[in-house]
Order: structure tokens, then sequence, then C-alpha cells
């Protein structure tokens, strides 16, 4: 498989205008994500056309090409026609007029930039998580046991120091001092500053150089640290302009420090908890108005967020709700039937196509959605591609998400729901939740399949995908044959 990619990402770079167009590039769990100089230099049909690329999504700053579960493969070999420097996702250097579209533009690349490298370890946490709930549900352990408190460290290790993880990530992208950031992040999770809080929460006076400390815990969390490393990335550089040559060693450093830390400590961290804390309540203030209908409608708007890269908004929410209620009731149960309609809609194509590249194409791709619950394959490599499906995924999700609000679903665990992680979904306090959870994936399936199968799609001729050698075009030919 990896000897798959050496021409494939020849292919890709060249069709994007060649290394010299690429500024930087990095990849989340199925994307490889390109910042360019010129988006005028990408040859988009030639980028769809190849095989290997299930889809392409382009924003403001960037051109991101879809490969699926193998995308690290990709990426590695992809780097090996790149220049030194590539690697870190940065936005192109130059005067561009503010607007309102380029700051939420900027504000979503940043997001999203430093929490897709941090997704693995917050899966395997989770999972680990679900792990010892298990063990303790199912009674081999003691709730004392060492191993289960062991297990659920491990677990938590992630969760814990998130800020540190979001701190480092977001130095990469931000391009300023890795070390640095990950300093100014621990303070916030030291364990005599956590002390601290703890006591500035009971009521005790906290103070700076005179100033009040708000109690704060950052444990769990992302937005102030996400926001300090992009502050640090002026300071230090402010700093640097100041500081004499022969001082920067010790000087430059101390003085970043001493400007920083308080400032993250004083004004970052606090106004960060806020933002992310209102994002939170704005989001389940609808839910609760609204209750299932709004599961109803994020299960049907699912596979169009994750179409713009906007699914990756919710992280931090999600994260945060597990932490406070130990649960998430909204995003996560949508989930289920969005991710498992789309391996249900690529079951139907592959079972009614007459192209056999499109139906293995079709298989792992629902494999990939019902098993694991990575939906992309299935979302870029059939639904979006053939179109009808998508609309049967739509539906589908909509009624499922539906049902997972009825049966008041919820998660414990952020990990992308599929047949092995839809465990997370289990509640101890109510056995009923397995069965929910097994009807809500069991129709998320059938009710997609049939569906496809009823509005039918247009399959691509045996003919057109050989002269092509893909099998990952956007469109359906104009000659195409429909099949009902």
């Amino acid at each position: 498989m990896a000897n798959k990619y050496v021409d494939v990402s020849r292919q890709i770079v060249e069709a994007l205008g060649g290394a010299e167009n690429v500024v930087a590039v990095t990849h989340c769990m199925t994307r490889l994500r390109f910042v360019l100089r010129d988006d005028a230099a990408i040859d988009g049909a030639r980028l769809k056309s190849i095989s290997g690329v299930l889809g392409v999504v382009k924003s403001d700053q960037q051109c991101q090409v879809i490969i699926g579960n193998t995308v690290s493969q990709a990426y590695a070999e992809v780097l090996k026609h790149l220049p030194e420097g590539s690697r870190p996702a940065a936005v192109p250097a130059g005067k561009n007029k503010l607007t309102l579209k380029r700051i939420s533009a900027g504000i979503l690349d940043a997001l999203i930039g430093t929490m897709s490298p941090l997704i693995p370890a917050i899966i395997g946490g989770s999972m680990v998580k679900l792990l010892a709930m298990i063990l303790d549900m199912a009674g081999l352990f003691d709730k004392t046991s060492s191993t289960l408190i062991i297990l659920n460290l491990i677990g938590d290790g992630a969760f814990f120091f998130l800020p540190v993880m979001v701190a480092a990530s977001a130095a990469v992208k931000f391009k300023t001092n890795m070390s640095l950031a990950i300093a100014i992040a621990g303070v916030l999770v030291h364990p005599a500053f956590i002390d601290l809080m703890a006591k500035a929460a009971q009521g005790q006076h906290v103070d700076f150089m005179g100033v009040p400390v708000t109690a704060v815990k950052y444990t769990y969390t992302v937005i102030p640290a996400l926001v300090m490393t992009w502050l640090l990335s002026y300071i230090e550089r402010a700093i640097d302009r100041i500081t004499p040559a022969v001082t920067k060693n010790f000087l430059k450093p101390m003085l970043i420090v001493l400007v920083s830390a308080p400032i993250a400590i004083l004004l970052i961290g606090p106004l960060g908890i806020w933002i992310g804390s209102g994002i939170s309540s704005l989001v389940y203030t609808v839910h609760g108005y609204l209750g299932w209908l709004s599961v109803a409608i994020m299960g049907a708007i699912w596979p169009l967020l994750v179409m713009t890269g906007m699914h990756r908004v919710f992280t931090p929410t999600i994260i945060q709700t597990i932490a406070e209620t130990g649960k998430e009731g909204m995003v996560m149960p949508s989930e289920i039937g969005a991710n498992l309609s789309l391996g249900g809609s690529s079951l139907a194509v592959a079972w009614k196509t007459k192209n056999p590249e499109l139906r293995q194409t079709a298989l792992a791709a629902a494999a990939s959605a019902i098993v694991a619950g990575i939906s992309e394959p299935a979302l870029y490599g059939v639904a979006v591609r053939l179109k009808r499906p998508l609309i049967a995924c739509l539906i589908s999700g909509f009624i499922c998400g539906a049902v997972a609000g009825i049966g008041g679903l919820a998660s414990h665990s952020m990990a992308s729901p599929g047949l092995f992680t839809s465990v997370q979904f289990f509640d101890p306090a109510n056995p009923m939740s397995i069965v929910w959870v097994a009807a809500v994936m069991i129709l998320a399936v059938v009710l997609s399949f049939i569906t496809t199968l009823i509005l039918g799609f247009e399959d691509i001729p045996v003919e057109e995908a050989v002269e092509k050698g893909s099998t990952t075009a956007f469109v359906a030919p104009d000659n195409a044959v429909k099949t009902l």
C-alpha cells in the first residue's frame, strides 16, 4: 500500500501547481491539508481524477485532499516531494484585506489545524476509559482496584493535559516556539496551581502582583491554550526585536515567559473559559429547547459539516461537556445515524453497481463507516460522487438522529461512532441504552440501504473508469446509465 502513494503523491503535488506552490502541508485522520501560494495554479479536474484521491475540499486558505484511512502513508510520500519546512501548516505571508469572512475562516482554520493532529490521542484515551468502564460494569475488578485506577489514569492523560497538547500543536500552527508554549500551558495544569485555583473557588483571595486571579479549572480545556499560543507568537516576535543579541539566549525566553504566563493566568485563561462555556451553553440551550429534534437536525447535516471541515468546531464543546457532566447528548448521538447511514448507502451501491471497481470502493468505504466510524471514504468515494446516495444519507441521518434523541442516548467519550466504538453510548444506570444503540445502528444501515435503492443513482460505466484509471471522480459522466 505504501508503494501506491509514491506515484499518487507526485501526481497530487503536480496537480497543486508543483512543490514551489506548496507553502505548508499537514494531515488529519483522512485528509491532506495544503496551504498554497496561488489557488489559481490548482488543476482541480486532474486532482480529483487521481486514483486514491476520494475528494477535494477548498476553503479560504486551504486545499484539503481526502485520502481516507491511509492518509499518513500518503503524507509521508508527499513530504518527499516538498522542500524542508513545508510540514507545519501556516498561512502565507501577505497583507490581505481584513474582512469578517477572512477572520471567521482564520479562526476555523486555527481551530481545525490545531485539533486535527490531537484527535488520535483523544480517541485513544477515550477508548481506554471505555475499557475501564466495561471492566467495572462486568465486575472483573473492584472499584478501588489499582488496575482500574491506572486504566482510568491512562485514559485521562490526553484530557487532563489537553492544554499542553493544544499548546504544542498550536505552536506548530502559529510558527512559535513549542517549548515555550508547552511551558506556559504547563503552568495552567501544574498541581500547585490547580490547588490554588481550588482554594480560590472556595472563597480564598488569590492575586498576582495585586491583580485578582479568577478561579478557573484548565484541565480538559482547549480555547485558553489555543488563544494563548496564538498571542505568544506575537509576544515572541516583539521581545525578539527589543532584546540585544548578546542576551537573547537567556533574557529573551525569560521575558517571554514572564510576560506570557501572567497574561494567560489573569486574562486569556478566564476569557477562553468563558468563550468555551458560552459556545457550549448556546449549543445545549438549543438542545434543551428542541430536544430530540436538535439531534435529528444534527444527524441530517453532519455529512455536510464533514464536507466543509466544520465538524471539528464541535470538538472543544464535546470535550468540555463530557468533562463537566460525564456525557454528551446532542452531537455524538447524531453521528451514529450519520456514519452508519453512509455505510448502509455504500452497501446499496456495492450491491447494485455493475462497475467492479466502484463495488470494491463502496464495500471498503462501507466497512470503514460501519465498523470504525470513519465516514469520509463513504462520503467522498460514494455519496458525494454519485449524489443521490448523499440525499439518502441525509434523510436516514435525520430519522436515526430523531430516534437517538428520543432514546436519550448520550456518549461518555468522543470516539467516532461505529460498531467497535458503540460501547461509549452504554449507560450503566440504564441497561436499555444498549437496546437503543443497537436499534439506531441497525435502522441507519437498513434505512439508508433501502432509501438509496429507491432513489437510485447513476452508475459509472466500466469503460469510463478504465479510461480514466480512477474510481474517484466527483461527477458521474453524462452518458452514465441510471440504476434503479
